[in-house]
């Protein structure tokens, strides 16, 4: 089952396990949160072709907060928020290394790797890509690591990731992206990274939807303040 943390006649909002992709992009891969969620809410099928309802969509190790649209309108109206940069997000991260800034705001484009096509890389130029701003504030740094709130302005694919290894602060425990001296906590077994917010104006006036922090990440944190 998946946490429905919200839900209205026109949009659902649940809290996305890490492990699961948020739809099938191709015929025979794993089942996914809309495969899962249709089950319960079935006119999200009818929503869009390939996409079912999922408004936006999070990295499959990455847990959090996740919208569903429960028809077609709802679809193109949140859609045009998150377009329109209209919605604000906050995600929580441990990264590896203490941050010396408090806050930090970092202005790339981005575009696919050429040397490692699942990756996405950061450039200062933009021609042919894509720009991407991301807002970071410092919660607390321990001996190895910090504890982070990251506000996405843009939504391009990987940005946090991407983004926070650019500034040399890889996620903690992400395979994809981190560095070949990266320690991670022994008991990390995932990417530390989660959706814990979104405010955004749906067609019943503007809300915000929160996803608590998983109990096996807290006792990360638990553990490094030890």
């Amino acid at each position: 089952m998946i946490e429905v943390v919200y839900k209205d006649k026109n949009i659902i909002a649940v809290n996305k396990p890490p492990g699961m992709v948020v739809f099938r992009e191709k015929e025979g891969e794993e089942r996914s949160v809309a495969d899962v969620l249709s089950l319960q809410f079935p006119e999200i099928k009818d929503v869009h072709s390939e996409r079912y309802g999922a408004v936006h969509r999070l990295d499959k190790d990455t847990s959090g907060i996740l919208l569903f649209a429960r028809d077609k309108a709802t679809f193109s109206f949140l859609q045009k928020e998150l377009l329109e940069q209209n919605a604000k997000k906050r995600y929580i991260a441990l990264v590896f290394k203490p941050m010396k800034e408090s806050s930090i705001r970092v202005q790339t484009f981005i575009k696919r790797s050429p040397k490692d096509r699942r990756k996405q890389k950061a450039y200062k130029g933009g021609e042919g890509k894509r720009e991407a701003v991301t807002f970071i504030r410092t919660i607390r740094t321990f001996s190895r690591f910090s504890l982070l709130e990251v506000f996405p302005k843009t939504g391009r694919k990987h940005q946090i990731r991407c983004h926070l290894a650019y500034i040399g602060h890889p996620v903690a425990g992400d395979k994809l992206y981190r560095f070949k001296d990266q320690v991670d906590p022994k008991e990390l077994k995932r990417q530390f990274l989660h959706a814990s917010a979104i405010k955004i104006r749906t067609p019943l006036g503007e809300k915000i939807f929160h996803a608590k922090l998983p109990t096996n990440l807290k006792k990360i944190i638990y553990n490094l303040e030890k």
